[in-house]
Formats: structure tokens, sequence, C-alpha cells
């Protein structure tokens, strides 16, 4: 009757990786640069589990007991998105980045795009999200052809107002263009971007957001969770990073708040297994938008929330907090930074105040939860679980 929570806050960072300044991400901290920056973080139940004895965080005490164990993971695998960050989680480490796309997508692509859906395209190039239906919005309206762009990240998005293209054409244009992206081009998200409004003053993406990404290429964590016969939960876009591989129930939701609902209503539901959530405003709303004030609020907002969610938790709980990449609302870029990740393990019959330091791989994750279920691993990372148990 073993249970596990992991609650992934999305680009919730903690400091440059040692290789950062490959990616153009040197002095990226999404914790530390934003504590600065709003002169301190008041996160009173991060504080206590403690978030303030992994890094000097401005505002966060670290000479406290803290109530959970406590580290930061590095990641292994080449890149920053979502898709290689939550593979690496689960275990599956790769050996080369997906591929980028910094001058747009190769003729060819478009034109196979084009034949497969029947329309033509606007863009074609790396752009943020909200700037570029500002940009193409109107011609959008006028023409009807969606907006195709990329980002730092391997993803090929498309936009469309819900009045032209409806949510379920464009997710069908979406998963068309999933199996057309293989090979050389195997991005590993397909994302639509829905959008309303009627002016470029106005419009505005909508929470129907969908990611469609690759499948992963060998077992993960669910997986193997499952052939154990144990459940397994996806809440948020876990269902769509691993394209459902190994996830057995899938709660769909869109927001920080419809998650952390979701969560508190599995508590009652599941009883053993795995619960994986993946709280998205953090990056999707502030990170990417350069705004520390709004990240600051999903933080509070998130913290206040805690003590409901721990109230809830039984004896045989183990949870994990960490994150899938950094997201810096305050440096230049509005892209994903390299970042190491942090740790926060807890549950009733937990250790607690325990370092269990600097991890070199995500996948450490993967092997702490394979050990505490006792089932096979994907034989990457390695357990901390007897630092902690």
């Amino acid at each position: 009757m073993k249970r596990a929570v992991v609650i992934i806050i999305d680009g919730v960072g903690i400091g440059e990786l040692p290789d950062a300044s490959d990616y153009g991400d040197q002095g990226s901290n999404t914790l530390s640069n934003l504590a600065e920056n709003v002169g301190g973080l008041n996160l009173p139940e991060l504080e206590k589990l403690g978030l303030g004895k992994i890094e000097p965080i401005k505002g966060l005490r670290s000479d406290i007991d803290a109530t959970a164990n406590y580290g930061k993971m590095a990641e292994l695998s080449p890149g920053k998105d979502s898709t290689t960050g939550h593979w690496e989680l689960a275990g599956l480490i790769l050996d080369k980045p997906f591929p980028v796309y910094p001058d747009g997508f190769p003729e060819d692509i478009i034109n196979k795009f084009t034949r497969l859906t029947g329309l033509q395209i606007l863009c074609n190039k790396p752009a943020s999200g909200t700037e570029i239906i500002k940009e193409l919005g109107e011609e959008h309206l006028k023409t009807g052809k969606p907006i195709v762009y990329t980002s730092a990240d391997s993803v090929f998005q498309i936009a469309a107002h819900d009045l032209v293209i409806p949510l379920q054409k464009l997710y069908e244009i979406c998963r068309t263009a999933r199996k057309m992206l293989k090979g050389e081009h195997a991005v590993a998200r397909v994302i639509a971007r829905p959008f309303i409004g009627n002016t470029a003053a106005d419009f505005v993406r909508t929470k129907y957001r969908k990611d469609f990404s690759l499948e992963p290429f060998g077992q993960t964590l669910h997986q193997n969770l499952k052939d154990a016969g144990l459940p397994t939960v996806g809440i948020g876009k876990i269902n769509d990073l691993y394209a459902l591989a190994g996830i057995q129930k899938s709660v769909y939701t869109k927001t920080n708040e419809e998650g952390m609902d979701a969560v508190l209503d599995e508590l009652d539901e599941t009883e053993s297994g795995l619960i994986m959530v993946n709280l998205v405003d953090f990056d999707m709303l502030w990170g990417h938008r350069n705004n520390p004030k709004g990240f600051y609020k999903a933080l509070k907002e998130f913290d206040k929330w805690l003590p409901v969610f721990i109230a809830k938790l039984t004896g045989n709980d183990l949870v994990m907090i960490t994150a899938d990449h950094g997201n810096d609302p305050t440096t230049p870029g509005t892209d994903h930074s390299r970042e190491y990740v942090p740790v926060l393990a807890f549950g009733p019959g937990l250790k607690k105040n325990q370092n269990i330091g600097v991890r070199e791989t995500f996948a450490d994750m993967q092997a702490t939860l394979a050990e505490y279920f006792e089932i096979k691993s994907t034989g990457s990372g390695t357990s901390f679980l007897k630092i902690i148990i």
C-alpha cells in the first residue's frame, strides 16, 4: 500500500549548472534571483520543509530543523526543455538533445505540413508566444492561416484563434504534425496554442494549450510501476509529456489551482502507487513572460496550499517536490534556463532534516522511487532512499 506523490513545480530552478554558459544561461538562478528582485521570499511552509537549506535564498531561513529532507539535482541529459527534464526524472537520460530550429523549420518540413493539412502558414521563426499573436493574429483572422513558430526549445507550436480554427480541429492538426515530425526532425513537442480576442490589443492565449510529445524511447518509472501492478496517475501535462506511456489514469488540468485541487482529490481516490502532477503556471504564465511578481504570487499560493495537502498524507506516503528545469523571470531571455532543480522529500514515516546533497542526475528520483516501491529500476540514477527512510 505504498504511495508516492511527485509535485513538479514547473520551471522553479535553483542555480545555474556548470555548463549553463553553453546554453546562454550564465547567472540564472530562478529562486535566488526572484528573491532578490522581490525583496525576499515569504514562504513559511516551504521554509519549514527546508527550501532555504538547499541554497541561500533571501527571506528563507537556513538555520532550522527542516521537516523534509533536502537537496538538489543536476540534469545529465543535454537540453533544458520540459520533455527532457520529465523523461530524466522518470529514468530516461538522453545522449543527444532534441532538434531545435533557431532559423525556423526547413522548407521541406513546412511544405510537408502544408500538403498534409491543406493549410498555408504564417511566421516560421522562433518567437515569444504572446508577442507572435500580437504581431500576426490579425493577419491570421483575415487569412485563416495558422501561426507556426518555435522557440529555443525543441517545439513545433501552432497558434490559432478558436473562431478561425476550432479547438478540436487545432488538436487534429497538431496530431498530424506530430506524426510528420520524426527521424532527424523528431521535435520533443508539438504544442497547440489557441487564443481569443478581437484585435492585437486584446489577443490572449487560452488555458486549452495541449502538448503532443514523442513517445519515450525506453522504459520509464511509470511503465515499470504499471508492469508491477501499481496504479499510476498523471495530472496536468504529465500525460502529454510522457505520451501516456505507463500512465493508467489521466487527469487533465490547465492551471496550478486545478492541479492542486486534483492532487487532493487523488489522495482520496488512489491509495497506492504514483501520483505525479505538473504545476505549469510558474513556467507558462510567469517565467516565459519575465514576470517576477506573478511568479512570486504563484509560489505564495502553492505555499498556502501545502498545509492542506500535508494534512491529508498517511503513513505510507513519500512526497517529492522538484522541478524539470529553470525559468528565471529576472533575466533578459524568455526561455527555460539550464539549472539545478530543488528536491524536498518527506512523509509521515520518513526521516527529517537529512541533506541528500547534490545529485548527479534527475534520474535519482526514479531510482529512489523504484527502490521505495521494490520494483525494477530503469537502470539510471542512484537511489537516496537509505538517507531518508
